[in-house]
């Protein structure tokens, strides 16, 4: 008989969880890009008043980088590339993810070991491709990376066994405990039980298509899930649900449940919004990505405000670490278009109009670019390679201490 593995108490689970991001992040500069979110917001805050223009106040990602972009699927069953984490997502300045988003391809290439030209095509891509897709351009067919087609095929391809393999490591209706998922204590499997007991949450499983909404479903299994740079700290479960009488292959789903916490970035002055931030977060995904918003569900759990979303086979992060010149320059527009279509169709005509004369005015002649953005990814670049390095002596220090 094997060993029995000793799993944290919740109050034990925060010191394991800092040690894996820090380790994650420490594995390359981009890494740390896509985990940093909060210093991004740091350097936006220390701006000039002034120095970046406004935009008009909609929803926003709040942590566009290339890793929260994806194939992302409907209820329907439809995939398209659209934003697939809303975290941060606020009511604020459409800017902020332009910058995000641009950085964090400037940090792929220079991972990529692009010279700093290529970076600066990739900026002004980014600045056309942002452009065409607020304003709902299609006339020029745009060419798909090699890296977002390959994975937009796989997508397409997957079916629940590939889900099952891959987040629970079988299709048999457990769920693994070990490195990635550990165990619960018995209040958080009654408030988990609890939760899915209630009507929305009923709702929100059986409206998947082939699923009838008198279908009973079952708790299977769950697990405290080791996820992700951004969720440490925070309540994060993986839950197997059986579907129906039958729990073969089409009567299981799997569900994340998050917290979600007070956002990061800076929320647009005199709007509206919602102070619940589980509300918040899948209100923004309505108005960013339809096809994940209308899989997700605001509730609570421990008293603490949680989104309830079932991963689907075909939701995959784009993973862009190896760039050639031409895949970089493609990617960067087609990225980009992806963002100004989610900003776009929140805005009126009229706004969408004045916003994008706004964009496209640049003191700098034969430059695509505006000079705001090709100033902020500079500078940015400069400040997550330093802190980055910093990162990595403190890591090392600590790796050697312990």
């Amino acid at each position: 008989m094997g060993k029995k593995i000793a799993f944290p108490r919740p109050d034990e689970r925060l010191p394991a969880l800092t040690r894996r991001r820090n380790l994650k992040m420490a594995r390359s500069a981009h890494a740390y890009v896509r985990g940093s979110t909060v210093r991004f917001y740091e350097w936006l805050d220390a701006r000039p008043e002034g120095a970046l223009p406004e935009g008009p106040p909609i929803w926003i990602c709040g942590d566009c980088h290339i890793g929260n972009l994806g194939p992302v699927a409907s209820a329907e069953g439809k995939v398209e590339i659209q934003i697939r984490d809303l975290d941060q997502t606020v009511i604020g300045n459409p800017v902020h993810d332009l910058i995000r988003l641009s950085l964090s391809l400037a940090m792929a290439a220079r991972g990529s070991d692009l010279p700093g030209v290529v970076t600066a095509r990739m900026v002004e891509e980014v600045a056309r491709g942002y452009s065409e897709g607020l304003a709902g351009d299609t006339s020029e067919p745009l060419q798909e990376p090699e890296s977002v087609r390959v994975v937009r095929k796989r997508a397409l391809r997957r079916t629940w066994k590939h889900l099952a393999r891959e987040r629970i490591e079988d299709i048999t209706p457990t769920i693994p405990l070990g490195k990635t998922f550990w165990s619960l204590s018995r209040d958080e499997t009654h408030a988990i039980r609890g939760l899915l007991d209630e009507e929305a949450a009923h709702a929100l499983i059986t409206a998947l298509k082939g699923r009838d909404e008198q279908d009973p479903i079952t708790v299977l299994d769950a697990a405290w899930w080791l996820k992700g740079c951004s969720s440490l700290g925070r309540m994060r479960y993986a839950v197997l649900v059986g579907v129906g009488e039958d729990h073969s292959e089409g009567g299981l789903c799997l569900l994340d449940i998050k917290e979600a916490v007070k956002a990061a970035a800076p929320r647009a002055r005199g709007v509206n919004a919602p102070r619940d931030n589980a509300v918040r977060v899948v209100e923004g995904a309505r108005a960013l990505a339809p096809h994940l918003g209308e899989r997700m569900l605001a509730a609570r759990l421990l008293d603490r405000p949680v989104v309830v979303r079932e991963l689907m086979p075909q939701d995959l992060k784009l993973e862009i670490d190896e760039l050639t010149t031409e895949e970089a320059v493609l990617a960067a527009r087609f990225l980009a278009r992806v963002v100004g279509k989610a900003h776009g169709r929140q805005m009126a005509p009229e706004t969408r109009t004045a916003w994008l004369k706004d964009l496209t005015r640049n003191p700098e002649r034969n430059v695509e670019a505006p000079s705001w953005l090709w100033t902020g990814v500079v500078d940015l670049v400069a400040v997550h390679e330093a802190a980055y390095l910093e990162h990595c002596r403190r890591f090392a220090m600590e790796t050697l201490a312990a």
